[in-house]
């Protein structure tokens, strides 16, 4: 065996075997009182910001001494109510609010662009389609080109209605949209409209029920909902929202609104503190528009439908283009109760955490303060089984002191920090 790997094992075998023996060793706090200033109001400052952050952050903010729950079971019901005069005809939340009642998604119609008379059969694509423009039968390959057209191409080149030019024909519903749309005003009387929102939450944990729906001591709730509109203070138990409310609470403006649609969230939040009286569960109400906003391409929100009918003996329908508010219901829900068990785990955990003053000012001690070899010096000592007990007093330059005795040692005078 060469002389250098003898070394290598002889080195690997002192180094696991003073491992070894210095893993049983057992280590004690050994306690000394520096009278530094400088020292002292950085270890109450440390203090200070533990015990705040624990007490007001821990403690009050976050409520860590409570038991929560935050999956709740929830259910939303919702109606849209209203009337508008459009033109020559009343419109009531039939015509306009999708679906009727019922459901955590409601839209209301604001505005409307018809296609009349629509017949399947063959008609020019409209001249904005992608390769919709030709001059021949050979510019035009039958079949779907892309999904941008408004039907199947015939392979047949011809004249774009009264028009000069010329493009693809389709067999579609024709005349197809771009074409023949006839297109309505706003209806801007939908900012009057109301959306009651019944909304039921269910702590299983703690087995408390709440509804947002109350009315005042001596008023019947049916009575009250007839002629109330939610106030934060004043009616927070009117779950009764003007569409201009929640367009303006979510900072957008209707009548842009009107013209392009858009999607709303209504957020509604509960949060419980059970260990008061479960009246004090109240629901918060905020608004947000969640769909892209007007300054890009895909903003908005619409949807098609169409109403079909038997003209002359031929199946016709009108194709209805509608811009609208859509209404999400997104629902959350926490609620806490005092516990025991959490209580003392953030207990424990607080009065754990203010071990860190004294690591840290440890670490200033032996690092940055002048003469942190003798602190470090008296901190560590190292006590084998054997140990002759001096009895003389041991002299230095900073005080007098015995190594014999308590643990406790006092560097208050002597040491110039």
């Amino acid at each position: 065996m060469s002389e250098g790997l003898y070394t290598v094992i002889m080195g690997v075998r002192d180094f696991l075997k003073e491992y070894f023996q210095g893993f049983w060793d057992y280590e004690t706090p050994k306690m000394m009182v520096i009278k530094n200033r400088p020292l002292g109001v950085i270890y109450r400052a440390v203090q200070f910001l533990v015990i705040t952050y624990f007490i007001w952050y821990v403690f009050i903010s976050q409520k860590a001494y409570q038991e929560s729950e935050t999956h709740p079971e929830s259910s939303v019901y919702t109606r849209m109510k209203g009337k508008a005069v459009h033109g020559d005809d009343v419109l009531d939340n039939v015509e306009y609010s999708h679906p009727p009642e019922g459901v955590d998604v409601i839209s209301t119609i604001l505005r409307r662009e018809f296609t009349y008379d629509q017949r399947q059969g063959t008609c020019p694509e409209h001249f904005s389609v992608d390769n919709a423009n030709c001059t021949s039968d050979s510019d035009c390959f039958p079949g779907l080109p892309n999904f941008d057209s408004h039907g199947i191409r015939t392979g047949r080149c011809v004249q774009y209605h009264n028009y000069t030019f010329k493009t693809c024909e389709i067999m579609a519903w024709c005349p197809i949209e771009e074409y023949a749309v006839v297109r309505e005003p706003p209806l801007v009387e939908a900012i009057n409209f109301t959306l009651f929102i019944r909304n039921s939450i269910h702590f299983p944990k703690f087995k408390v029920f709440r509804v947002n729906v109350d009315s005042p001591p001596g008023m019947k709730t049916k009575k009250y909902l007839k002629k109330c509109h939610y106030h934060e203070e004043k009616a927070p138990y009117c779950p009764i929202f003007r569409l201009g409310y929640i367009a303006n609470q979510a900072r957008e403006n209707f009548t842009e609104l009107c013209r392009t649609g858009g999607v709303i969230g209504v957020f509604i939040n509960w949060d419980c503190n059970l260990d008061l009286d479960p009246s004090h569960c109240k629901p918060t109400y905020t608004f947000r528009r969640l769909d892209p906003r007007k300054d890009l391409a895909d903003s908005g929100y619409y949807y098609r439908f169409a109403k079909y009918y038997d003209k002359n003996g031929v199946e016709s329908r009108t194709l209805i283009k509608a811009y609208g508010i859509r209404l999400d219901i997104i629902v959350h829900g926490q609620a806490g109760k005092f516990s025991v068990i959490p209580t003392i785990i953030s207990t424990v955990t607080a009065l754990t955490s203010v071990g860190i003053c004294s690591i840290i000012c440890d670490w200033i001690m032996l690092t940055f303060i002048d003469k942190n070899e003798v602190y470090s010096e008296r901190k560590f000592d190292e006590v084998s089984k054997k140990v002759k007990e001096p009895t003389d007093t041991i002299h230095t330059e900073f005080s007098f002191i015995t190594s014999f005795g308590s643990n406790h040692s006092d560097l208050s005078d002597g040491v110039p920090l």
